[in-house]
């Protein structure tokens, strides 16, 4: 028996192991493919656009933009709200696949910005869906975009994804 352990050990002389839940490994596979859905409304998709340009390059955390909601699972809402728009909005929202997340992005998406006294714009993008994360700025730059999805990749990691919810 010692002499097959011997044997083994020669044939892969630095054996190693991964020991994790299985909560865990799941929560790293879904936190690093993210695909989001463009919903650039206003002036703050030419940042979003700049980050998922070579610059910004949002490619290396595994998120890629998609056109269509059954494809992806995070919302980045950039740029004004408008009543108009908000059934649309809440719409694209329910075609998402579960789990989903939404970033709200900038201060018009954030609660209404410059535009907030007029009387078509909705005043912050969570009266109409549940934001995960908010990015403050008029408009934010592709830095805080990058660290707005490494913090919604964090909220990922910790989440209990296969216990029941009630």
């Amino acid at each position: 028996m010692l002499e097959r352990f011997n044997m083994v050990n020669r044939l892969d002389p630095d054996p190693a192991f991964i020991l994790t839940r299985l909560d865990t490994a799941l929560n790293l596979a879904r936190a690093n493919s993210v695909w989001y859905l463009l919903m650039g409304l206003a002036c703050c998709a030419i940042e979003l656009m700049q980050t998922g340009g070579p610059r910004g390059d949002l490619d290396r955390f595994g998120s890629l933009f998609r056109a269509t909601p059954r494809q992806s699972d995070l919302m980045i809402v950039a740029g004004t709200v408008t009543h108009k728009m908000a059934p649309r909005l809440r719409r694209l929202y329910d075609q998402m696949a579960e789990p989903k997340y939404v970033i709200a992005m900038g201060s018009c998406a954030n609660c209404g910005g410059l535009f907030n006294l007029s009387y078509s714009v909705v005043k912050g993008v969570d009266k109409i869906l549940p934001v995960d994360v908010y990015l403050p700025g008029c408009p934010p730059r592709p830095e805080a975009l990058t660290e707005a999805l490494i913090k919604l990749q964090e909220k990922i990691k910790k989440e209990k994804y296969l216990l029941k919810k009630d």
